[in-house]
């Protein structure tokens, strides 16, 4: 079964952890399948999904045990907020075993990588699964883009250097000598999770698919926008008039947002005007990620669209980085 096939709709799972999971498992992926890095399938069968679709359903209504492996987690990092959901699911949901998580290889006292989970199949498969989970935002100007114009927020890592790091080292871990020394008998099959968001100018052709992505870049991925703040205040101009706007605490940077009255007025992630999104995100060094919510019928707040809003030399910065 495609894993982009969602066995239960987020708008079903009212609790931001649970969402936050049932995304991880089911949103597409960044990256498009190629030789030798297959997708990760979270669930194998029609049955499988109604499995996973009920144990989503009653953890929702239930998330105390969840909450709790967060807490004694207490990640702070968006990737390691992934890695203790998707930690969860393998440990807890059916039809999955896990055999380990975050199993080190090392030679000679130099730690060589780390195998981001090891598990069996109710079928007996054994499956390696290596996960990441990435923001990039494309500073491309004119033609088709390529991996290199997809730059991280901070400048700090670009989309072709970690498909590299996947394809031709972390995927390839439980094939070495030294993972054999470990006792985990095989074989394994590698497979990657590449969940998160690519985010496209404003205006740009290719926010809505009409210039092509680059061929390593699922078609169906979440997209979102950036745009200066100089230009935030005519851009969210243009929006729907019964929008509201949130900036996100990096932890709420997976699911699209759905929230209450009352997370919508206090605390992280409260409904703001966009003059006082500006005013907020100003105070930020680097770029920040702000969502659009729109109020349903069911009185909840759902995210219509997110997008980064960056400082004004930031493009510039960005397109040097992605030039090196």
């Amino acid at each position: 079964m495609n894993a982009a096939a969602s066995p239960v709709p987020l708008s079903a799972l009212r609790d931001a952890a649970v969402r936050d999971l049932a995304w991880l498992l089911s949103s597409a992926s960044l990256l498009a399948p190629s030789a030798g890095a297959p997708l990760a399938q979270p669930w194998a069968s029609v049955a499988d999904a109604a499995r996973t679709a009920a144990w989503l359903v009653a953890l929702d209504a239930q998330p105390a045990p969840l909450h709790d492996a967060l807490a004694q987690a207490r990640p702070v990092r968006l990737g390691r907020y992934a890695e203790c959901l998707l930690g969860y699911f393998v440990g807890h949901a059916p039809s999955l075993r896990l055999v380990a998580a975050n199993l080190p290889l090392r030679l000679n006292g130099r730690t060589l990588g780390e195998c981001d989970f090891l598990i069996e199949t109710a079928r007996g498969e054994r499956l390696h699964w290596e996960l990441a989970v990435k923001c990039y935002l494309c500073v491309a100007t004119s033609g088709a883009a390529s991996l290199v114009d997809f730059v991280g927020p901070n400048l700090a890592d670009r989309f072709d250097l970690k498909r590299a790091r996947l394809i031709d080292h972390q995927l390839l871990l439980t094939r070495r000598d030294e993972f054999a020394s470990l006792g985990h008998a095989g074989p394994w099959r590698a497979q990657m999770l590449v969940k998160g968001w690519l985010f496209y100018r404003a205006g740009d052709a290719r926010a809505n698919g009409a210039i092509a992505d680059p061929s390593e870049v699922e078609a169906d991925h979440p997209r979102g926008f950036w745009v200066t703040r100089d230009a935030w205040p005519a851009f969210a101009g243009a929006q729907r008039g019964d929008v509201a706007w949130a900036v996100l605490p990096r932890l709420a940077w997976l699911a699209p947002r759905a929230i209450d009255e009352a997370a919508a007025t206090q605390g992280p992630g409260a409904l703001l005007a966009a003059d006082a999104v500006l005013a907020q995100v100003a105070e930020q060094p680097g770029p920040s990620l702000v969502a659009a919510l729109a109020r349903d019928d069911d009185a909840m707040w759902r995210e219509i669209t997110r997008g980064f809003i960056v400082p004004d030399d930031w493009p510039e910065r960005a397109a040097a980085f992605a030039a090196r």
